[in-house]
């Protein structure tokens, strides 16, 4: 029996199986569905593209996978040139692994361990925010705020290493002075925050935060698995306000494949360059740097800068914007709109009930949790097409 994502198997729906897909469209055997959500935010160039598609035959023609453990190969290190030129700052240290919540464990075990390194070993606390979501590995959980993690605390008790704030810079302030001596890192969502219920908040927090670890001489950890390559607006928030480490995931193979990977600045990965083995960083993915998946990230990549993907997601919230600028309703909390991002977040989750089926029947593939109804579409969508997505959510509200 298949173990379903997030689901009560005793209790689940049947999901919908799917045969085909391509462009913004998934097809089931009697239905042809806008994708709105693109698979957990990751297909950004739609389905079936042909540039990532043939980038993967073409490597598996030669050979699909080898170790990074004293081997290398050409997509690796090409895909590490490129994301050396793409990514702002010195933001140049690759580390791959196979997906964004195991970036992520890189990446808090990166901080914690670079303290060590230096003999601080204080500094065992993580800061992140309220209603952070990075992932569900155990170290990830910790690090954020997921209401549906909470069991853990009556298993293990309080969590002690991890602090957690809301996006207010008075509270940013307050935390850093009673902590800064045993934090590690702060890690955040920036801009964004995804599956804490597409949470939007300003860059003068990230400004200010940057300042705040600078002055004690904490790492920021930016977690772009979901906000990176464009979706809130800005290719990456990380050229907004430069992080220390940088996690990036889901778009960056267009989400024809899995693989994600963190990168560090040279301060980081100087912390670990030694004489010592034991200063070396001790983890390794079997999948790390996989050959068809830097082979498909090469390909998006290409895609995202030669295709004004910027313009194209700068279209996609105008008109975002538009067809919401007039429409409330009184079961509706809040409408909140970034780059390409939308959500209607209600006050009573059970108004949501029932939707999935209904986008079902007018063409469009959607899945609300808790009390979010979100679209986080690709960025080829047609104007046609995004505005048959918000129809599809108006129309919902006006039965």
């Amino acid at each position: 029996m298949i173990w379903y994502p997030y689901e009560q198997m005793k209790t689940m729906k049947e999901p919908y199986k799917i045969i085909d897909a391509e462009g913004v469209y998934i097809y089931t055997e009697n239905q042809k569905l806008i994708d709105s959500v693109s698979s957990w935010w990751s297909v950004i160039h739609g389905y079936k593209n042909p540039k990532i598609t043939n980038a993967i035959k073409n490597q598996a023609d030669k050979f699909s996978h080898v170790m990074l453990g004293g081997l290398t190969h050409e997509p690796v290190q090409k895909l590490e040139q490129k994301l050396r030129e793409f990514l702002p700052g010195d933001l140049d240290y690759c580390f791959f692994s196979d997906s964004g919540s195991v970036a992520v464990e890189v990446a808090l075990k990166m901080a914690l361990q670079y303290y060590v390194n230096k003999g601080e070993k204080k500094r065992i606390k993580i800061m992140g925010l309220t209603h952070a979501y990075h992932g569900d590995t155990f170290k990830t959980m910790e690090a954020g705020d997921d209401e549906d993690y909470h069991f853990i605390l009556e298993a293990y008790g309080e969590n002690v290493n991890a602090i957690h704030i809301p996006t207010n810079i008075e509270a940013l302030e307050n935390a850093f002075s009673m902590y800064h001596e045993e934090l590690n890192c702060f890690i955040v969502e920036p801009l964004l925050q995804g599956a804490g219920g597409m949470r939007m908040y300003d860059i003068a927090f990230l400004k200010r935060a940057r300042e705040l670890c600078d002055k004690y001489g904490v790492l920021l950890i930016f977690d772009e698995v979901a906000t990176g390559f464009g979706r809130t607006g800005y290719r990456f928030v990380s050229d907004l306000v430069l992080p220390d480490i940088i996690v990036l995931g889901k778009a960056l193979t267009g989400g024809h494949i899995g693989h994600a990977v963190t990168v560090a600045n040279k301060k980081v990965y100087d912390g670990f360059l030694s004489d010592s083995s034991e200063k070396a960083l001790m983890h390794g993915p079997t999948f790390m740097g996989n050959a068809l998946a830097c082979s498909a990230a090469l390909a998006s990549i290409e895609l995202f800068e030669e295709g004004n993907y910027l313009e194209k997601i700068k279209k996609i919230e105008a008109i975002t914007r538009r067809e919401f600028e007039n429409f409330s309703d009184e079961r509706i909390k809040e409408i909140r709109i970034m780059g390409g991002c939308a959500c209607l977040e209600v006050y009573d989750s059970s108004t949501l009930k029932g939707f999935q089926e209904f986008a079902y029947e007018k063409g469009v593939f959607s899945r609300p949790f808790l009390k979010y109804l979100y679209s986080m579409v690709p960025y080829i969508i047609s104007e046609e097409e995004l505005v048959k997505v918000f129809t599809t959510m108006k129309e919902w509200f006006r039965r």
